[in-house]
């Protein structure tokens, strides 16, 4: 008995080792990759969203068929680094499509997987088996705490929903847990968005992202304009707000519209804010590799016909791989680092930008830090217009 026990423990520490050798292996040879995947089903759409989406859940199974097919010819084996299951509503798969898709991936121990989820459909046993099949990093969909406004807003849950769906989180085992909020909601006050920041808190989460409301074409609301809409300067005044509640509370400011827990940030955005790769599998989905940024059909019935047709690319030129470096590193509120810029794009990045940078840091917009350059608060609120002059 004891020298079958001696050989189970050795296997496990052999299986270990090789893990860690093929991790170290795929980032010499520089394939660590990143993969979103996109779910676009939804039981009904909410009156702010624009993303795709469709109430067609009849062509579920024909989409993940689809969706199989372009993996296994695109996906070419790399060691993943993350993979983030995006939507539309991925809860809406079961755990065992869930797992259909994660068994065509090569995966480390330390690979994030992220689902975004519903609170309104979910169980602890659903959870539970999640967590079974490998993942290990929930976002879910919260927007607000307040009834009557999500009411307002189309969506299907309560407030109630979130608190049990991150407590069942929790008993399920994850320990990496995110919500979301949007703030400038229709009849939202400034007390009521405080509530929703400090409700979270005490949810003791690892990951809060916040969005101001941006009312895009096609929506219900762009076509049914909402009332008591807060005005861009109470937008400012409840980010700025959320700053504040949030840093005092032991959540770290990583990204504009992101703040995490020590050692909890977003690895899978992270790599976009980066300017690294990534594969991107379903309909709508975007993907950047070799310099080149590419984006599948939003035509559902299209992509499901024949996945790999009117996929549309653009091979960025060395000057708009920079404008998206600047523009991507300014979200990071470590901002950018100009010795790697300068060595990634041979340039002299403080000669380049002098009047820019001069300009912004005399208005207090911009802040040097030890390794370049990154915004204030109140640079923040003027983002759009700030990373415009770094645009040729």
């Amino acid at each position: 008995l004891i020298i079958y026990d001696v050989f189970i423990f050795l296997k496990g520490v052999t299986r270990h080792i090789n893990i860690l050798i093929y991790q170290i292996y795929c980032k010499i040879k520089n394939m660590v990759k990143n993969v979103y995947i996109h779910i676009p089903f939804c039981k009904s759409k909410c009156k702010y969203c624009s993303f795709i989406s469709f109430p067609k859940l009849e062509l579920k199974k024909q989409y993940i068929h689809s969706l199989i097919e372009e993996i296994k010819i695109l996906y070419k084996k790399e060691c993943l680094n993350t993979l983030y299951f995006g939507g539309g509503t991925p809860s809406l798969l079961t755990p065992e499509e869930f797992n259909e898709l994660l068994y065509l991936f090569n995966m480390s121990i330390d690979t994030e997987i992220t689902a975004e989820l519903n609170p309104e459909t979910i169980t602890y046993d659903y959870l539970k088996n999640l967590r079974k099949i490998g993942i290990n990093r929930l976002s879910f969909g919260c927007q607000t705490f307040n009834d009557r406004i999500l009411h307002i807003i189309g969506r299907r849950h309560m407030s109630k929903d979130v608190e049990t769906s991150v407590n069942s989180a929790k008993q399920a085992g994850f320990n990496n847990i995110s919500i979301d909020f949007i703030y400038g909601l229709p009849e939202q006050t400034l007390k009521d968005f405080e509530n929703d920041l400090y409700k979270a808190v005490q949810l003791d989460i690892q990951h809060i992202s916040l969005y101001g409301l941006k009312i895009d074409e096609g929506c219900y609301f762009d076509k049914h304009a909402p009332v008591n809409l807060p005005d861009d300067d109470m937008q400012a005044e409840m980010y700025l707000k959320a700053i504040e509640i949030l840093t005092n509370n032991g959540f770290k400011h990583y990204e504009i519209s992101n703040f995490c827990k020590e050692g909890y940030a977003s690895r899978h955005n992270l790599n976009y804010w980066d300017n690294n790769t990534y594969y991107g599998f379903g309909v709508a989905a975007h993907g950047y590799e070799n310099g080149i940024r590419y984006y599948n059909t939003s035509n559902l019935d299209e992509y499901i016909n024949n996945p790999l047709t009117n996929k549309v690319s653009h091979k960025l030129t060395l000057q708009e791989q920079l404008e998206e470096e600047i523009f991507l590193g300014f979200r990071k509120n470590e901002g950018i680092n100009i010795e790697k810029i300068n060595k990634k794009f041979n340039i002299d990045f403080l000669k380049k930008y002098a009047n820019t940078i001069n300009k912004y840091i005399s208005y207090k917009y911009l802040k040097e830090t030890n390794t370049g350059f990154k915004l204030t608060n109140e640079g923040i609120l003027i983002s759009n217009t700030i990373l415009s002059e770094f645009i040729e």
